[in-house]
This record gives structure tokens, sequence and C-alpha cells, in this order.
């Protein structure tokens, strides 16, 4: 049987057969986003199933983040569906521009893997890891939960997932069922933007500013029913915001009174900031603290330590246990080699990419453009024409990130990675930027 919505024909008898229809339908552009989809007594009537049988359908297509459900004004495709997601909001950078859009770190700040590897490898030949092991190595361990008490995090298990988005997605289905609502910074990672409606959870946006998630609209979200609170700790992206210790302050405060809610924080760029940690962990019941390897080591060891409750860790592990068992030893004991012989050093790390990002920041203020990067290596401008800024620098030489890629319903704006450039770059760049907003009009002091 089939339904006929718009120039696309709804198919399907089983509830799966719909839902993998309609969300076929998404991926190939078919079904557009905004789309409204049929009443559910409508389309069961049309397909000749059970109204029960269509709102199975509704149901699982939300748990999958394709659409999302109002109440009586019904059911329609999101504006961005989970098989649509953020990161394709990208432009094509042609031959000769200038490429500060991707967020990835200084790879030439990032150190040589090779013998760290070796060393891990001639380890496992001598002692293999099989089946049945710890999953988290007794060294990394160790040193995970060293730098955790220096840094004031609360006593807690570590565990080890492939990255921070992994670590977070775990968390939030340890406690979180579809239709939660999960307060996210906005603007925010646009992963994290992504990852909430993939898993069925309603994202409710909170604020930032250059301390951190502001504390009015944590308020406000906590009111609003959030059953989890997702926060960037220092190195916010795309923002650079840090949560300071006077904002944090009010935050643990505010959270004492809604002892239930799940608190998350994430500290992907440890160990390239020079700001200490101010994090909300143990303000509620149930928290988690991640931290990844990728900024200050490289993306592709695919490595994070996690803690928490105990509750909440062993939840995460225990699952993780059944999937993927856990996070290969080799790259564990890997990590352990570059932490051990201090194969990075943050302070170096985090004074060069603030020298950029501050040099950055402050050549803009000079041309009268409004910026904000207060740690990490993004910098992130206001501007009033997303679009007409994205393609004015573009033409000038310079590919940026849209700000779409990171917004919710927060103000438009572009980011500038501060990794790829150098100091004869700060000059031309500022002076770019501010000529665009000059004839877009936006992003001035003032």
């Amino acid at each position: 049987m089939m339904f006929v919505l718009g120039d696309y024909r709804i198919t399907g008898r089983g509830a799966s057969g719909i839902a993998a229809d309609v969300e076929s339908a998404v991926g190939a552009g078919a079904l557009r986003p905004g789309d409204a989809l049929p009443p559910l007594r409508e389309l069961a009537r049309e397909l000749a199933v059970n109204p029960n049988t269509v709102a199975a359908a509704y149901r699982l297509l939300r748990d999958r983040g394709v659409i999302e459900t109002a109440g009586r004004r019904g059911s329609r495709i999101r504006s961005r569906p989970a098989t649509a997601p953020r990161e394709t909001i990208r432009i094509e950078v042609p031959a000769g521009v200038r490429d500060i859009s991707k967020g990835n770190p200084d790879t030439a700040l990032l150190p040589p893997l090779a013998a760290a590897l070796a060393a891990a490898a001639e380890r496992a030949d001598r002692s293999p890891v099989l089946y049945g092991e710890a999953p988290v190595d007794a060294d990394l361990a160790r040193l995970a939960r060293a730098a955790l008490d220096a840094d004031g995090v609360p006593p807690g298990p570590v565990g080890v997932t492939s990255g921070s988005l992994d670590a977070i997605e775990r968390v939030l289905a340890a406690h979180l069922r579809p239709g939660d609502q999960v307060a996210v910074e906005d603007p925010g990672w646009g992963s994290m933007l992504d990852l909430v409606p993939a898993m069925g959870l309603r994202a409710v946006p909170v604020a930032v500013d250059d301390e951190g998630p502001v504390t009015a609209e944590v308020r406000r979200a906590l009111r609003a029913g959030v059953r989890a609170l997702v926060v960037t700790d220092r190195g916010q992206n795309p923002t650079g915001a840090a949560i300071s210790a006077d904002r944090a302050a009010e935050l643990r405060d505010l959270l004492a009174d809604h002892r239930q809610v799940l608190v998350i924080d994430d500290d992907h760029v440890n160990g390239l900031v020079d700001l200490p940690l101010h994090c909300l962990s143990a303000a509620t019941e149930h928290w988690a603290l991640t931290r990844s390897t990728a900024k200050a080591y490289g993306p592709d060891l695919r490595l994070a330590i996690y803690t928490g409750d105990t509750v909440t860790a062993d939840r995460v592990r225990g699952r993780h246990r059944l999937g993927a068992g856990w996070v290969s030893h080799l790259l564990q004991r890997a990590v352990v080699q570059l932490w051990e012989t201090g194969a990075v050093d943050p302070a170096a790390v985090a004074r060069s990419y603030g020298e950029r990002r501050d040099a950055l920041v402050a050549a803009l203020a000079e041309r009268g453009v409004a910026a904000h990067g207060r740690t990490g290596m993004n910098v992130w401008v206001p501007v009033s024409d997303e679009t007409g800024a994205v393609a004015g620098l573009l033409q000038r030489g310079w590919a940026v990130a849209p700000g779409a890629r990171f917004r919710v319903r927060s103000a438009p704006g572009v980011r500038l990675t501060v990794s790829p450039l150098t100091s004869a770059d700060i000059g031309p760049l500022a002076e770019a930027v501010a000529g665009v907003l000059g004839a877009t009009g936006a992003g001035r002091y003032g």
C-alpha cells in the first residue's frame, strides 16, 4: 500500500517498513526538512493498517532523529535529520583559498606516534590482551585519575571510550529515554547538536557567553524539565568560552535544587589550554566528565577517558562490554607512553594556540569587529548575514565555517580556526573579515 505526500508516496505494511520507507526518502531528498507527515489515522486508513502501526512507525522515526512531533500540530521531518548531519553544511574550497573552517589541531603541535605505538605493540607481543581481561589499562587509569585529582575532579571510576562523543552518548543512554529533554549549549558543538535528536532526545538550547552557559538560561531549562545538562568546561566549540570560577559556583548552586538532573562535563581540550578547570561534576546525583586525546595527541587515536558517579560508570561500562567490549589496549598503551614520556608540553601548546587566537581577536577589535575566543583553537565572529559573510570571505581567499553548523536559536556567526594560521596571516585575515562585515553592516562594535 502507499500514501502520496507531495511528489512522494509513502509505502509499507508494518511499522518497521513504513519507518524505513520514510527514512530512505529523507536520505534520498524525496522528503525534505520541514515536510509535514500525514496524521497517523489518515495514513493508517490509506495504507490499510492499524493506527497503532503508524504510531509505532512514527515513534521509530522520532527515536532515530528523523522526525519531530508536536502533539496536535502533527509530525514533520526535522530541520536537521540525523541522516543529514551538520558537518554537511560546508562550502567547497577552491584552489588557492586558505581553509580555516575544519576545526582541526595544528599538526605541527601533535607528537609523533611511531615510538609510542611501537612500544605498545612490543608489550602486546610479550603479553597479549585476551578476552575477559580488565577493559582499562591499569597505568592509563592511574595516570588519568591522578590528572583528574590534580584538577579537582571528584573521585570516581575511570573508563575509556572511542572519543568524547562516544562517552557522552553512552552516558546519556545510561540514564535517559527517547523524548527526554537535554540542555545543550547554543551555539555549541555541531556533533552534539546532531547526537541529541538522533538519540530521540529533545534539545533545549542554552545561551553561552565567554564564561560558559548563562545561568539564567540554565535556570529556564531546568524549570522546563530537562533531564540532563551537557556543558563544555574549556575551549568551547565554536566560541572559545571557558567556565569561570564564579559561573561554576552559580551553576552548582542552581543544580543543588535539581539533584535528579544528569550533568556531563566535556573537557575535550584538556592538554592544550592554560585556564584552570571549573567543572560541575558531582553537583547532582549522577554526573560524568570526559577528556579526549584528539586535540592534543591526534584525532585518529580515537580515545577518551571518562569518570563519574559509580552508578553511571557501571552502567556505561556494562553496556560497552556487551557491544564493542573495550577500546584497544594498543591505543591505551600508546597514550600511556605519550603521557609518561612527556611527548606534549601542554603549556607550550596552549601558548601557541593562545598567541594566535589572542592576536586575531585583538586585530579584529582594532578594526572594530567584535569576536570571541577565550580559550582553545577557534574564534567566533557574530554576523548579521551569515551567507554573505561566508561568501565574501571566500572571495577574499578565506574559507570559514558557517555558523549554522553550530546554532539552534542563537544569532548568526562564523567560526575561524586559528590552527593553520601564522603570525603573518593575522593582519590579512582581520582585514578581510573587517572588509566583509563593513560591506554587510554586521559584527561591528558600538
